[in-house]
């Protein structure tokens, strides 16, 4: 029987499965990466963020949107979901670019990106995965990021929504929680896969809700 040629797609899979396996920063890159994810998450004059969502440590835009499944006890338990979804704008991958210094023209250049394989710009993987952040940052608490692990399986085009679900599997103890981290785009296929372990502290107590950052 002939061997069948895997299909276009089917290369583009494994290519990003094969870049993505050994992915896995130090925690000092980690953090640095996300935060200036979050960084282009919110605008550069900050005026249109909106009150802090539930928990008070965090603050929303109109075209975000967040679930959160648990027992409703406010704290964070084996089983709890959350679902945080959002826009990538052209706006912010310009934003990330600067922020982080990742200026390839891949994500800038149309002309460039369209002799690469994917005929198109796509958006930065890490700030997808910063979407894993702003779902965490939901937690009850105040989350701390220990360490994420990391598998790029799929571009997101700029414009795309994409949507980070994150499940606690594990409870670790001394307030640390092991979780299933994902980023799904528009179609619902999984673009990110991952795990992430976290520190969740009690919020300072005098933290206004609604206050400015």
């Amino acid at each position: 029987m002939q061997e069948r040629s895997p299909t276009p797609m089917e290369g583009l899979t494994d290519a990003w499965i094969q870049s993505g396996r050994h992915f896995s920063n130090s925690v000092e890159h980690l953090y640095n990466s996300v935060m200036a994810a979050n960084q282009a998450m919110l605008p550069a004059n900050g005026d249109d963020r909106q009150p802090a969502d539930s928990p008070e440590v965090t603050y929303s835009k109109a075209e975000w949107s967040f679930e959160r499944s648990d027992d409703g006890d406010g704290l964070v338990g084996v089983g709890d979901r959350i679902r945080f979804s959002k826009p990538v704008t052209e706006e912010e991958v310009g934003v990330f670019a600067d922020a982080s210094g990742d200026t390839n023209r891949l994500h800038l250049d149309d002309e460039f990106a369209e002799e690469t394989r994917f005929g198109r710009r796509i958006a930065h993987g890490t700030l997808v995965s910063g979407l894993i952040s702003a779902a965490l940052a939901r937690l009850p608490g105040l989350t701390i990021y220990l360490s994420q692990d990391l598998q790029f399986l799929g571009p997101v085009d700029i414009g795309e929504r994409a949507t980070a679900i994150c499940e606690v599997v594990e409870d670790l103890g001394g307030g640390r929680y092991r979780l299933t981290t994902v980023v799904e785009d528009e179609d619902g296929e999984t673009v990110i896969d991952g795990e992430a372990i976290v520190l969740i502290d009690d919020p300072p107590e005098d933290t206004p809700d609604g206050a400015d950052a």
